[in-house]
C-alpha cells in the first residue's frame, strides 16, 4: 500500500492498494469533488475489485468551492494523469478500469484519449451532464462503458442523456428519486438497497 504525492501544478495525492501477489489488472478511481473514496460508492466499489484481483488506485484531490470555480479541465486532467502514471511507473497493467463520479467524470473524459487506457472500461457514475466534454466523451467514445445517474440529480439532462442511447458501447441506467449521490432523500433503508444494485450494476460491467 503506497501513499505518496507528486509535484506538479497542483500536487494530487493517492493511494494505490496492492494485491498480495502481482497482478496485470487495476482500477482507477476518481472521486467527486465532496465525495470521497470513502464514501459509499467507491468504498463498495474498491472492495468490489480488489476482491477480483485488482490493484485499486484511488487519486485523491480535494477541491475548495473556489478552486471549483476556476477549474481548468485540462490542468486539473493533466494532474490527475501525472498522479496515476507517479503512481504506476513500475508497474505492469494491461486490464483497466475507470470508476469515476461527478467532477471524475472531466478528468475521466480526457483520460480516455491516453492510448495506455485504449481498452480501458468506464464507469460513470452521476456524470456532469452539462459539460461538453463530458457529454461529448461520453457520446462518442469506443470504450465500453457504464452509465448510473439518478433523475433527481441537477446534471440529469432527459434529452441529453436519450442522445447518449445513440452509442451502442453505453450501458445506461437511471435511478429513480436518486439525487447526485445516488440516494433517495430521507430514505436511508432504500438508499442502502440502490447502493446494492449500483455495485451489482458495476460487478456485472
Amino acid at each position: 500500500m503506497t501513499n505518496r504525492s507528486i509535484a506538479g501544478s497542483k500536487s494530487i495525492p493517492f493511494r494505490l492498494i496492492e494485491q498480495k501477489r502481482e497482478t496485470n489488472s487495476l482500477v482507477i478511481v476518481l472521486p467527486g469533488a465532496g465525495y470521497t473514496t470513502k464514501a459509499p460508492l467507491l468504498h463498495f466499489a474498491t472492495g468490489l475489485f480488489y476482491t477480483k484481483g485488482f490493484d485499486v488506485l484511488h487519486i485523491n484531490y480535494t477541491l475548495s468551492r473556489e478552486e471549483m470555480s476556476v477549474l481548468s479541465e485540462e490542468d486539473f486532467s493533466r494532474d490527475v494523469q501525472h498522479a496515476i502514471d507517479s503512481a504506476i511507473k513500475n508497474k505492469k497493467y494491461s486490464n483497466y478500469y475507470i470508476v469515476a463520479k461527478s467532477i471524475g467524470t472531466i478528468a475521466l473524459s480526457y483520460l480516455l484519449n491516453n492510448t495506455m487506457l485504449k481498452d480501458a472500461k468506464a464507469v460513470w457514475l452521476t456524470p456532469l451532464l452539462q459539460r461538453e466534454d463530458v457529454f461529448n466523451a461520453m457520446g462518442n467514445s469506443d470504450h465500453k462503458g457504464l452509465c448510473i445517474i439518478g433523475d433527481r440529480d441537477s446534471c440529469f439532462i432527459e434529452e441529453r442523456f436519450e442522445k447518449l442511447k445513440k452509442n451502442q458501447n453505453l450501458i445506461l441506467k437511471v435511478v429513480e428519486g436518486g439525487n447526485h449521490s445516488l440516494e433517495l432523500d430521507e430514505e436511508p433503508i432504500k438508499s442502502i438497497e440502490i447502493l446494492k444494485g449500483v455495485i451489482s450494476n458495476i460487478n456485472e460491467f
